[in-house]
């Protein structure tokens, strides 16, 4: 745990008690501070008091005395509308900040230096923050991974030399750290996501900009510039004096780290070098996990990792589970759980990573459903769809794509895999990446992939891939 001691003697507002609101609560009061818990759920608010924490309704307190409001980063702070206990923090005065923010206060008192690499993007984040955690300890580091990935970032061990924390946020988390100050960061990628939460693509993007923009001056900002809005991030933080690594896996760079023909090279001042090779990685395949890999490795190099141990730390590296994971081989066929993949956007790199694929998709739909995916159509063998977009899927699959309506994930697995190992097909796989949210069915896509997961391995035959 870090203690907060930046609160000290003061009193502080925490809503939200899930994993990282109970996290901040011991967190604040380790390090000296007076907590009022508050949540809209009441079996929130009797683990906080159960846990020996002071909870009110906090409607009905004065917030005349709150040194501070920590939001869970859940709970909206702009969009669709500010929660109401945003809105009583503003009348009040008082400042609105996440348990990042508290972090990153610990960091500046503490250990302003310790290595601390903060990791954003719309898709790949928690397969290159979970790569470069896995770089840092086999380069010898202590190091300490969470944020979005899982683990609040109060539940770690405090900043020192020698220790690293690498640290996935989501654009709510970012929302909420105005002082966010990384040694190196990293912004993958800006796509559409979460305009309920930020109004626009525009301020979503401008939220992402923020992680890069607030590196410390002696540090790195590591941009994938294959997008318009990343290449634009990009040229502001040139600009404004930043060292600024810029990444692509699409076109070489004249400056920066790019990918070509499955190695990563580095570009500088007219000449290139190679930094390593990703070729029979089955943990970063596809074009996707390469602009992963790229940016890791910048991260490695900017931390002084040498050439030999990132090499040896990208074989080694057992990839994320429930994105682009092989769960299993039967004969000829892969059986890969991409669970993680909840949008268009993300299942189009796991459609682009393979040639023959049996897809299993659907759950609770988003905007746009599947229409972005059509030129990947002719790599789908067939289609199982579930959950509620079932029927909106088969539309847009019409008479382009073979599929059927399996309606649950048990069916879709079983039907899968009799079809792809009937055709007789080389390198048939198995593709479960729903392009969806879970709610429907499974309250997280940890829950939905794990299921696949079990039904993949119960199947007769099944061997782990080695």
């Amino acid at each position: 745990m870090i203690p907060v001691t930046s609160f000290a003697g003061k009193t502080v507002a925490v809503f939200g008690l899930g994993g990282s609101g109970l996290a901040s609560c011991h967190a604040l009061k380790a390090g000296g501070a007076e907590v009022i818990a508050g949540d809209d759920s009441a079996e929130n608010v009797a683990k906080a008091a159960q846990a020996g924490f002071i909870t009110a309704d906090l409607r009905n307190v004065s917030w005349a005395n709150f040194a501070a409001l920590v939001l869970a980063p859940g709970v909206p702070l702009t969009h669709p509308v500010p929660h109401w206990t945003v809105l009583k923090a503003r009348e009040a005065g008082v400042e609105v900040i996440g348990d990042i923010e508290l972090f990153c206060r610990e960091r500046r008192r503490h250990a302003p230096d310790a290595p601390f690499v903060a990791i954003t993007g719309t898709n790949g984040k928690s397969t290159t923050t979970a790569l470069i955690a896995h770089l840092t300890k086999v380069a010898g580091y202590d190091t300490q991974m969470g944020g979005n990935i899982g683990t609040a970032i109060l539940s770690l061990e405090p900043p020192r030399m020698g220790r690293v924390h690498v640290i996935e946020m989501s654009s709510y988390q970012i929302d909420l750290t105005p002082s966010l100050d990384p040694s190196v960061g990293i912004l993958l990628n800006v796509s559409e996501d979460h305009i309920d939460r930020h109004g626009t693509i525009a301020r979503y993007a401008a939220v992402k900009e923020r992680l890069v923009a607030g590196v410390q001056a002696s540090g790195t900002s590591i941009v994938g510039v294959d997008d318009g809005f990343c290449r634009d991030i990009a040229d502001r933080l040139d600009r404004a004096g930043k060292n600024v690594v810029r990444i692509s896996v699409k076109n070489p760079v004249a400056s920066g780290i790019y990918v070509e023909h499955g190695t990563i090279v580095r570009a500088s001042g007219g000449a290139k070098s190679d930094v390593a090779a990703l070729g029979g990685i089955g943990s970063l395949r596809g074009l996707h996990n390469a602009q992963n890999a790229a940016c890791a490795a910048a991260a490695a190099l900017a931390m002084g990792i040498s050439l030999d141990v990132l090499q040896n730390g990208l074989r080694s590296f057992p990839g994320l589970a429930h994105r682009m994971e092989q769960v299993g081989r039967r004969g000829n066929v892969l059986f890969v759980n991409d669970s993680k993949g909840t949008n268009a956007d993300a299942t189009a790199h796991a459609l682009s990573s393979f040639a023959d694929i049996f897809w299993i998709a659907g759950g609770k739909p988003k905007a746009g459903g599947i229409t972005g995916l059509t030129s990947f159509f002719p790599r789908i063998r067939k289609a199982y769809l579930i959950g509620e977009a079932a029927q909106e899927f088969s539309g847009t699959l019409g008479t382009q794509v073979s599929h059927e309506i399996s309606q649950t994930l048990d069916v879709a697995v079983a039907n899968a895999a009799r079809d792809a190992e009937a055709s007789g097909l080389t390198d048939a796989v198995v593709l479960l990446s729903p392009a969806c949210a879970s709610f429907d069915q499974y309250r997280n896509f940890e829950i939905r992939g794990a299921k696949f997961r079990e039904l993949v391995q119960a199947l007769p035959g099944v061997k782990p891939v080695v």
